[in-house]
């Protein structure tokens, strides 16, 4: 493999997790399109949107864990949120992990652009004052909760995403939980995901190894970076920068579908 594309992978790889940790996502709506697009930019062989989605679910897998490890203390970790919504978005992911083996490269990357454009607009809606809340008194439907997340595993079971870029507006919008544990716990219900995601794609013979190890290995070395640099952030900054990053990615993926 070319020295060149190792580095260029690891710097997406490292950009994509730094982002990842600091913002709660597994980093698949950053290193998605990044791995789709910008290897061609700079003369290499463009990855399939099959192999960019199995990349992702294995590194979202390592990735999603060293962001929680970074998390691990303040409290910020809700366990029954984990729970409910953890089993449901496993079960979701299996569905979704498998059956993508069966659509086409543009199938693929038309849900991914559905997802993320879901999410861009809860991410823009206004929401009410809900950082306030002690995080020992935060309650939330959980029937609901459950519901949602089985839903998202499906979609990002199919584009090998953990879903924390749809689990984060998710918990913020709808039920109502604190933006730092939201952070905290999508990145846990993330990496619950990614179990089911990474199965399925190995099954599947949709990941490519020696590129998802350079990007994992990325990944590890910033993910625990990003998370500790969330813990000192403004709560308002961090959901705006998620919001940007979440419209342009579903702007440039539309783009490119239509």
């Amino acid at each position: 493999m070319d020295i060149y594309y190792v580095l260029l992978l690891f710097a997406i790889g490292f950009i994509g997790s730094f982002l990842s940790g600091m913002l709660g996502i597994g980093g698949a709506i950053v290193k998605f399109p990044m791995l789709l697009m910008i290897p061609p930019m700079f003369g290499f062989q463009a990855l399939t949107a099959h192999e960019v989605s199995g990349i992702s679910a294995l590194d979202v897998l390592f990735v999603s864990i060293a962001g929680v490890i970074g998390f691990r203390n303040g409290g910020y970790l809700n366990r029954s949120l984990i729970t409910v919504m953890g089993i449901s978005v496993l079960v979701g992911t299996f569905i979704g992990s498998f059956g993508s083996q069966h659509l086409s490269e543009e199938q693929v990357n038309m849900v991914y652009g559905i997802l993320a454009l879901l999410a861009a607009i809860m991410m823009f809606i206004p929401k009410k004052k809900i950082d306030d809340v002690p995080l020992d008194q935060v309650t939330y439907n959980k029937p609901l909760a459950a519901s949602l997340a089985f839903v998202v595993g499906i979609g990002s079971g199919i584009v090998g995403a953990g879903g924390g870029f749809l689990l984060i507006p998710i918990m913020l919008l709808i039920l109502r939980i604190p933006t730092r544990m939201t952070i905290a716990s999508s990145l846990a219900i993330t990496f619950i995901s990614s179990i089911a995601g990474s199965i399925g794609k190995i099954t599947t013979g949709q990941v490519e190894y020696l590129t998802t190890v350079i990007v994992i290995v990325a990944g590890l070395i910033a993910a625990p970076i990003g998370a500790k640099i969330s813990k000192k952030m403004n709560t308002k900054v961090l959901q705006g920068i998620l919001s940007v990053l979440i419209l342009a990615t579903a702007i440039k993926i539309w783009i490119d579908i239509l």
